[in-house]
């Protein structure tokens, strides 16, 4: 059933509320070695499957800290990029699952709500600044959000003012780039001025590897599946969508394929990592993702002064268009664990969001914003934040998750595959629109028999 209601205020709950690893990092942290129920100490203990790879080393750490003061024994394991629902259906199998695991939204939650606990009581809920955001099963509080997340186009701003001086630049400032044709007119001249700036390409490799490809199935296609569901007051799942944005969509599409640092017939072998390591070292200018993406960035030696991030233009409303604002990452925590872990968990997840410890380690070390009274007062030193940031303070319309509504992972899969054939030449785009638009209603059905 499609809901309806003001897309204004869906648009900025969401923004306001909602909001690489080759393979799994394992890390045990216990005296005993154990792997889940009660520990020794009769205080329970906490085993937490993480979504972000990129911020592994991050929850090690921070749980090896609570391990310290607490004794109480915490294992963090993290799945590799675009593994999570199928490590979390093989953990949960397990004698000794996840305590704590992490679900994407409705869509996801739809699939584990029978593991999720009541969390009402806990205090992570509590101290949400608004509790609507939370995801609900009935009447039960099934899961909070802990990650407020932005994406766009990061873009290199030393590179970009070096293309701004060359001569018969389509722009004078940064800041004149606010809209999709003025993109492309900036994109174009830079791939055609490569050779004079040092770079391989005005974009990162839009690479198709399961590390890469989530970039553009689900977070670029979301751009036109929030204009159609804004047109039509869409604000749940709906059994269909239309062909309404997609020439948008290609348009889009087509600027990062063509002016890359990666001829498209490559697509299908690049990785998450390649784009990083272009982005970086300076081999392009623009470079599609979002604030979780400054820990690997700042890894790689970037400096914060030389980044910025703009909406991904597509042509629809521009000139109003601001960041793709919400959260994938809700917090559950197993009601199939014994009760003396469920409790133990509980107290890991209120000393992670409220110690000093906790929120250094969640603002800091792992750059997020999220949506605790908490973190009211602190500010973020990662600067794809601080441009969210700017970018909501400037009174442009955030851009909803919508992504989180695609019925299944095999839907998303489907249009990555249609897209790639597509780069490569193998496919055309009626059957990335077949996939985008007439799947859905296919992937629906099947999710909801």
């Amino acid at each position: 059933m499609v809901k309806k209601g003001s897309t204004m205020n869906r648009t900025f709950k969401t923004a306001m509320g909602l909001v690489a690893v080759a393979a799994m990092s394992v890390t045990t942290l216990a005296a005993c070695g154990s792997n889940s129920g009660s520990s020794d100490n009769g205080k329970g203990s906490v085993y937490f499957l993480n979504f972000k790879p990129e911020v592994a080393d991050q929850w090690t750490a921070l749980a090896k800290e609570y391990t310290k003061e607490t004794g109480v024994n915490v294992q963090v394991q993290s799945a590799a990029s675009g593994t999570y629902e199928t490590q979390l259906k093989s953990e949960l199998a397990k004698s000794n699952p996840p305590t704590i695991f992490q679900v994407n939204g409705p869509v996801g939650l739809a699939s584990w709500k029978d593991y999720a606990a009541d969390m009402s009581n806990t205090e992570i809920y509590k101290d949400l600044n608004d509790q609507s955001m939370a995801l609900k099963d009935g009447d039960k509080i099934a899961g909070v959000p802990y990650v407020i997340e932005s994406y766009g186009i990061i873009y290199n701003k030393d590179l970009l003012n070096k293309y701004i001086a060359t001569p018969g630049a389509k722009v004078k400032s940064i800041d004149e780039i606010n809209s999709f044709d003025k993109l492309k007119e900036v994109s174009d001249d830079i791939q055609a001025k490569k050779a004079e700036l040092g770079v391989e390409g005005a974009f990162t490799s839009a690479g198709f590897d399961s590390s890469s490809d989530w970039r553009f199935k689900t977070h670029l296609a979301n751009i036109p599946l929030y204009y159609q569901f804004k047109k039509d007051n869409i604000t749940s799942e709906p059994s269909s969508i239309k062909d309404m944005y997609t020439k948008n969509f290609k348009n889009i599409f087509d600027l990062y394929i063509t002016d890359s640092t990666t001829d498209r017939t490559q697509l299908s072998a690049k990785t998450g990592d390649d784009a990083t390591a272009e982005f970086a070292q300076g081999k392009a200018v623009f470079y599609q993702n979002g604030t979780w993406a400054w820990s690997d960035l700042e890894k790689a030696g970037m400096k914060a002064d030389s980044l910025g991030m703009m909406p991904i233009y597509i042509g629809v409303d521009d000139a109003n268009e601001g960041l793709a604002t919400g959260s994938e990452n809700y917090l559950c925590i197993n009601d199939k664990a014994s009760d003396a872990d469920k409790k133990a968990s509980e107290e890991f997840l209120k000393w992670v969001f409220t110690s000093d410890k906790g929120k250094e380690a969640i603002s800091q070390n792992m750059g997020f914003r999220t949506p605790f009274k908490s973190f009211n007062d602190v500010k973020s030193e990662n600067p794809l934040v601080q441009a969210a940031d700017a970018n909501l303070q400037a009174g442009k319309t955030q851009v909803a998750w919508d992504f989180s509504m695609m019925p299944s992972e095999t839907y998303k899969n489907d249009l990555g595959q249609a897209m790639l054939a597509y780069a490569q030449g193998t496919g055309d785009w009626n059957q990335v629109v077949d996939m985008y638009v007439n799947n859905w209603a296919i992937q629906y059905k099947a999710a909801h028999e």
